[in-house]
C-alpha cells in the first residue's frame, strides 16, 4: 500500500499540479487579502475532472504553498499575508528594516519547510493508531465529536460565544435544506425543484470564502499609494550554523504548540503562530528584544503556523472533522471525490492515505525550492492592483462554479452565499463556524437519529458511553470558559470607560 501511494503521486501530472498548485498557494498566500483559504476554494472546481488523488495532492500543494506564502509579504511589506503570518511581522520586518530582509527570508522559509516536515511525521504516526481507535466509535461517539467540534469552532474563533455558535447553528440550518439523509422528506424547498437536493458543498464553499472575500476587498478605499517592498539579497540561506544550532529548542517548542493547537478542531495556524510567539518570548533570556528584529520570532511564527497543517489533517483523516479553515475546504473537496475522511479510510482506502501522505512531503520539497529561487517573481506579484486581480478571480469563481453541474442555478447560490458571507464579516460573526456547520450537519442529523433508533428514544443513551459524554463535557466547558472570558472582557471595558469619563 505504501508503494502504491508513493507511485500514485509520482507521475509527471501530478509532480506538475503539484508545482502550480504550490506556485498558485504562495501568490495568494503573500498577497494581502487573498487567503490560502481563497486559493483551495477558487481552485477546488478545476480539480473535479481529476483522479481523487491528483485532484487531492493539487489541493494539498495549494494548502502548503498558501500558508507558507504569507511570510513574503510578512516581512518585505509588513503586512501579513495570511493569518497564519501575523506573527511573523513581528521580528521579520524590523529585520527587513535593518537592511537584512534576506536573512529573515532565509529563516522564514527553512522554518517554514522544517515545521512542516514535523507535522508530517506526527501526521503519520498518530493519524493511524488513532483511525484504529477511532473504528469502536458508533453514533453516539459520533455525535458527541460533530458537536464537540461545532462548539469548540464557535466559541473559541470568535470574540462572541453567542455569534460563534449562532454561525455554527445557522451552517446546520443551511445543510438542512432538500431531501433528508432518513425518510427522504422534502425541507425548506419553497417549491424550488433545484433545491430538492440541497445546497452544493461546492458554491457554498466559493461563495464564503472566494465571493465574500472579492466583495470587502471591493469597498474598501482604493489607494494611489505605491507598495514599498523592502530590498532584499539572499546568500545560501541568510544564517550561520550557529544561529540555527541556537534555535533548534525554539523551533521543536513551536512545532509541538502548532501541531497541537492544528489537531483542535477549528483554530490552526492563524492562531499557533501568535501563540508560540508569545511562548518564545516569555522562555527568552532576553524577552526585551523581540519585536527589534531577531530571528527568535520569526522562527517561532512560522515553525508554528506550518506545523499546524498536519496537526490539522490529524482529525480530518480520522474522524471527518476538519482542524482548520483550510481542512474544512478539504473536507469538501474529499466529498466531491467520492471520499468519506474519517477511520474506515485507513482500512478500506489505504493507497490514497499514503498517496495523502507522500503528497505533503513532495509539496513541501517544492515550496522550500520555489520560495528560495522564484522569490524575485512572488515580490513582483505584490506589486500587482487589486482592481485587475478582482475581475479575474470573479470569472474564476462563476466559471468554476457552473463548470461542476453546469447549472447556473449554482453561480446563483454561491452569490447568496458571497453575500450572506459579506453580511456575517461586517456584523463580525465569524464564517468558518457556519461552513462547519454546514459539512457537519447531516453528521449530526443522521447520528442523532441513528441514536435514538438504536436506545428506542432514550436520550440519556448519548451521555452513557465514555467517549461521548467526555466530548459533551469538554464542549460545555469550552462554553463556559468563553462566557467568562467574555464578561471579564465586558468589565474592563466598562472600566476604561468609567475611568474616561471620570
Amino acid at each position: 500500500m505504501v508503494w502504491e501511494g508513493l507511485m500514485s503521486v509520482l507521475t509527471i501530472e501530478s509532480l506538475l499540479y503539484m508545482v502550480i498548485g504550490v506556485a498558485i498557494g504562495i501568490i495568494f498566500g503573500a498577497i494581502p487579502g487573498l487567503t490560502a483559504n481563497m486559493a483551495v476554494a477558487l481552485c477546488l472546481p478545476l480539480t473535479y475532472k481529476m483522479t481523487p488523488v491528483l485532484g487531492i495532492s493539487t489541493l494539498i500543494a495549494l494548502y502548503v504553498g498558501g500558508i507558507s506564502g504569507g511570510l513574503i509579504s510578512a516581512v518585505l511589506l509588513n503586512i501579513p499575508g495570511t493569518p497564519a503570518s501575523v506573527a511573523s511581522t513581528f521580528d521579520g520586518a524590523p529585520l527587513a528594516r535593518k537592511g537584512e530582509a534576506g536573512k529573515a527570508l532565509g529563516v522564514a522559509i527553512c522554518s517554514s519547510f522544517a515545521g512542516t516536515m514535523l507535522s508530517i511525521g506526527a501526521l503519520v504516526f498518530i493519524a493511524p493508531s488513532l483511525a484504529r481507535a477511532a473504528l469502536r466509535f458508533g453514533p453516539y461517539e459520533f455525535f458527541a465529536i460533530s458537536l464537540f467540534s461545532l462548539t469548540l469552532l464557535g466559541t473559541m474563533i470568535s470574540d462572541s460565544v453567542l455569534k460563534g455558535i449562532t454561525a455554527a447553528v445557522f451552517g446546520v440550518c443551511a445543510s438542512l435544506v432538500g431531501m433528508a439523509p432518513i425518510g427522504g422528506v422534502m425541507r425548506f424547498t419553497f417549491g424550488f425543484n433545484e433545491v430538492a437536493t440541497g445546497f452544493s458543498i461546492l458554491p457554498v464553499l466559493i461563495g464564503l470564502f472566494a465571493i465574500s472575500e472579492i466583495f470587502n476587498m471591493a469597498i474598501s478605499p482604493p489607494t494611489s499609494e505605491r507598495v514599498e517592498v523592502y530590498d532584499y539579497h539572499i546568500k545560501g540561506f541568510g544564517f550561520s550554523l550557529a544561529e540555527a544550532k541556537s534555535q533548534i529548542g525554539n523551533f521543536l517548542r513551536s512545532a509541538l504548540i502548532g501541531i497541537g493547537i492544528g489537531i483542535l478542531p477549528g483554530i490552526g495556524g492563524g492562531t499557533s503562530n501568535i501563540v508560540a510567539y508569545s511562548v518564545a518570548k516569555q522562555q527568552s533570556k532576553h524577552p526585551e528584544k523581540f519585536g527589534t528584529g531577531i530571528i527568535d520570532g520569526v522562527v517561532a511564527s512560522e515553525t508554528a503556523n506550518n506545523a499546524s497543517i498536519g496537526g490539522a489533517l490529524i482529525p480530518l483523516l480520522t474522524l471527518g472533522i476538519p482542524g482548520d479553515t483550510v481542512t474544512a475546504i478539504l473536507l469538501g473537496g474529499l466529498m466531491i471525490h467520492g471520499i468519506s475522511p474519517g477511520p474506515l479510510l485507513f482500512k478500506n482506502q489505504a493507497a490514497l492515505v499514503y498517496g495523502i501522505f507522500f503528497a505533503l512531503v513532495i509539496a513541501t520539497f517544492v515550496m522550500l525550492l520555489l520560495e528560495y529561487f522564484g522569490m524575485r517573481l512572488f515580490v513582483k506579484v505584490l506589486t500587482v492592483p487589486q482592481y485587475i486581480l478582482l475581475p479575474i478571480i470573479i470569472v474564476l469563481c462563476c466559471v468554476g462554479t457552473f463548470g461542476v453541474n453546469h447549472r447556473m442555478f449554482d453561480v446563483w447560490v454561491s452569490l447568496l452565499f458571497g453575500i450572506i458571507g459579506f453580511a456575517m464579516t461586517k456584523l463580525e460573526f465569524p464564517i468558518p463556524p457556519m461552513l462547519l456547520g454546514f459539512i457537519l450537519g447531516p453528521i449530526v442529523e443522521v447520528n442523532l437519529i441513528r441514536g435514538l433508533m438504536y436506545s428506542q428514544g432514550d436520550v440519556t443513551a448519548f451521555i452513557k458511553s465514555p467517549i461521548a459524554a467526555a466530548f459533551h463535557l469538554v464542549s460545555v466547558l469550552a462554553v463556559i470558559f468563553t462566557v467568562r472570558r467574555d464578561l471579564k472582557k465586558r468589565r474592563a471595558k466598562e472600566e476604561v470607560s468609567a475611568a474616561d469619563l471620570k
